[in-house]
């Protein structure tokens, strides 16, 4: 069995539980959404899925949101596939991770998200490019800090 640690080590760096803020932007920069976040990402021994990821979100008007992302880890990836999403994330270098995935309910759209975490593994950048129909229409940044 093919240690997940090992062959993808920036992905391991990122377990534990980051909090941070995600700000939607249409392709003028102009704010669609701004909310805050709480993600765990977790390497579990006793599941069947190789990698668990819960993503909380948090707006100002009180509303709130989570979901739940369970991957398999194959051929230097991790492979989603929930009610709710299909994707992959791999690695490109020491430091940054690609994430491309589309929601179910969307077909024509897809998104290619870039995820860079600092030397220290304190504190990562992120980026969502939104795609419908291969035309970019929107982006989500993202800036997270670990809290565990």
């Amino acid at each position: 069995m093919p240690n997940l640690r090992e062959e993808m080590p920036v992905l391991a760096r990122h377990e534990g539980d980051w909090v941070g803020t995600y700000t939607l932007v249409d392709t003028e920069g102009k704010i669609l959404d701004k909310h805050e976040s709480h993600l765990s990402c977790q390497f579990p021994d006793d599941s069947p899925d190789s990698y668990y990821q819960i993503n909380r979100y948090t707006w100002a008007n009180g509303k709130q949101e989570e979901h739940q992302f369970p991957g398999k880890y194959c051929d230097k990836a991790i492979w989603f596939d929930t009610e709710r999403i299909t994707g992959k994330a791999w690695e490109i270098d020491d430091s940054t991770l690609i994430l491309w995935f589309s929601y179910k309910t969307v077909p024509a759209a897809y998104l290619y998200e870039m995820i860079q975490i600092s030397p220290d593994n304190n504190s990562r950048a992120r980026t969502w490019h939104w795609f419908k129909n291969h035309q970019i229409y929107q982006r989500t940044l993202i800036q997270e800090q670990r809290v565990r």
